[in-house]
């Protein structure tokens, strides 16, 4: 069974097409929060024809969304193309994982579903390196233990340099020295090594509290760059949360 799964997120929106439990093609658009549902549904329909997608193959189509503004006009242009009503998923939907809070995020909620069916026996972390930088982990069995929030890196560094008169904008990247002699070098080490200790930082004080050495799966836009720089994350998966939107609304 196809289905297309999508994640509404505040600064980027991701498809994914499954094939069953595996997702073949996934690709990104950027957020922009009124778009009406005829933008959609052209912008849609275009990606469907790069990667081939007919949408008379597609039988279901997941959303999760943090934008409620987008929803609605994504649910709308969803039903122009396929001619189905998308199953909407929230913390609401019921799975193996207890949200306990009402306040938790669909994204955060998601990653959670992801990392307990795919990660058994043992208690996890996701650390969702998107808009903001979460931390969220959830016991082996299916407890939610908790959630940090703190600025995304992105965000952190639009910040940065809209405050600033002389800090240029500058690409992500691991720098080839810690201490820099030029402003770009300078910004790098302070982006990418002031988050990686905030994040190791996390992972640490997480362990601590739930007395255990958790398994670490890091997603969202930025996570390739902090991968390599530690052993303390395990794995790198770009499309955790949408498998977690899958794994939410597949029965449904």
């Amino acid at each position: 069974m196809n289905s297309i799964v999508i994640n509404v997120g505040n600064s980027n929106i991701r498809f994914g097409l499954f094939d069953d439990d595996n997702c073949d093609i996934s690709w990104v658009v950027n957020t922009k929060p009124y778009r009406t549902p005829d933008e959609l549904y052209a912008q849609i329909l275009m990606l469907y024809q790069t990667y081939k997608i007919e949408p008379k193959e597609i039988s279901k189509v997941i959303i999760g969304s943090v934008v409620p503004q987008l929803t609605t006009a994504m649910s709308s242009a969803i039903r122009k193309i396929h001619g189905i009503v998308p199953v909407i998923v929230d913390r609401n939907t019921p799975s193996e994982v207890q949200a306990k809070s009402k306040q938790m995020g669909t994204d955060i909620y998601a990653n959670l579903v992801a990392a307990h069916n795919l990660y058994p026996d043992r208690k996890k972390i996701v650390l969702d390196f998107g808009t903001a930088l979460t931390a969220s982990c959830v016991a082996e069995s299916g407890e939610t233990l908790g959630v940090i929030i703190a600025p995304g890196i992105i965000t952190a560094l639009n910040s940065l340099i809209s405050q600033t008169a002389q800090l240029p904008e500058i690409e992500l990247v691991k720098p080839k020295t810690v201490l820099g002699l030029d402003t770009v070098t300078c910004m790098q080490s302070g982006m990418v090594y002031g988050f990686l200790g905030m994040v190791e930082g996390f992972i640490d004080r997480i362990n601590d509290e739930v007395n255990d050495d958790c398994f670490v799966v890091a997603t969202g836009g930025v996570s390739h760059v902090y991968k390599p720089l530690t052993e303390k994350i395990h794995v790198m998966d770009r499309l955790h949360t949408l498998k977690g939107l899958y794994f939410l609304g597949k029965d449904k």
